[in-house]
């Protein structure tokens, strides 16, 4: 069951939720085997990896960070075709040495945090039992690792006619390799911090700071005609302030519980779900709907993460004064 959520989930988040395949598109035969293999591929190869290298959530965010060049610079090529269909002023704005250097940025960091992280982190906590465990044995995660990289060939010759030259290629082929390389070789608890835990609303705010940040500085800020540079150092250094943020109000991960990590997952997702909602009002319904169902299902989510937490207190011993 996990193993089919995660599946399903991670391409829901990263082409239905974002507005990037609606339903009408998603829902295809197309979408259904295509989408899923190379979403829920990769992400449950990434987790696989994660559990039996015994790492935590650093590594996860790394091979997120390869898995968004895997898609979009391996696969699709966007990183690098100028007349990739969803760039707009990105395929000239920022463009150097044959990389659109704007749209790579925010991207790679949009599936790191929405085609990866979320979903993983949605799925841990809508089966609190299933974390940490491997859900599947080395031969099928071979045959997935095969199936994905087939998956990720057929895309690179099919999808598009431009083909980006053999060096800019080749260095995002190695990048990919070298982020997998530090996920494996990074501590499963690489951070310290003696921060206190703050409340779950502080985690909200933070992942829709995240969240709608990644995507308005990559699309809003190059309108204004600043240097591309300076959309490409907000994208990073929002990133590691968030991440920061992140791990000093956690204590590194040592202090939070279920309710900080939803709030954390649905303040990512809420810029998202906010422009679904727009589309709706633009009578686009199945993009309004999309925004409804996710939106009931994170709420119900909360209720069930919030009662469980409950429970747990209410199980734990008096300690006498």
């Amino acid at each position: 069951m996990a193993i089919l959520a995660l599946y399903f989930l991670s391409p829901v988040i990263g082409e239905m939720v974002s507005g990037s395949s609606p339903p009408s598109e998603f829902f295809t035969v197309f979408g259904l085997l295509v989408l899923p293999l190379l979403y829920g591929g990769g992400a449950l190869i990434i987790r696989e990896l994660s559990v039996i290298w015994g790492k935590g959530w650093a590594s996860i965010l790394i091979m997120g960070l390869a898995y968004g060049i895997i898609e979009e610079g391996l696969m699709v090529k966007s990183f690098f075709d100028p007349g990739w269909v969803d760039l707009g002023i990105l395929g000239e704005y920022g463009r150097f040495l044959g990389v659109n250097w704007v749209w790579t940025v925010m991207l790679t960091l949009f599936h790191c945090v929405f085609s990866i992280a979320v979903p993983i982190l949605l799925v841990n906590i809508a089966m609190p039992d299933q974390a940490g465990k491997r859900w599947i044995s080395d031969r099928w995660l071979k045959r997935l690792g095969a199936a994905f990289i087939v998956n990720v060939i057929v895309g690179f010759l099919l999808f598009t006619k431009y083909f980006p030259g053999p060096l800019e290629y080749s260095v995002a082929a190695i990048v990919v390799i070298s982020l997998f390389a530090i996920a494996h070789g990074i501590p499963a608890h690489p951070f310290h911090s003696d921060g206190g835990l703050k409340r779950p609303r502080r985690f909200y705010f933070l992942g829709l700071l995240l969240g709608s940040g990644i995507l308005l500085i990559g699309w809003v800020v190059p309108s204004t005609g600043v240097h591309p540079i300076v959309p490409i150092i907000m994208e990073v250094v929002l990133a590691m302030l968030c991440l920061l943020a992140a791990i000093r109000w956690s204590d590194a991960g040592r202090a939070w519980d279920e309710r900080h990590k939803l709030a954390l997952a649905a303040g990512a997702l809420s810029f998202l779900l906010f422009m679904d909602l727009i589309l709706l009002s633009q009578m686009i319904i199945e993009m309004g709907a999309v925004a409804l169902i996710v939106t009931i299902g994170l709420v119900l989510m909360w209720s069930k993460v919030s009662r469980r937490e409950r429970a747990a207190k209410a199980d734990l011993p008096e300690v006498r004064q």
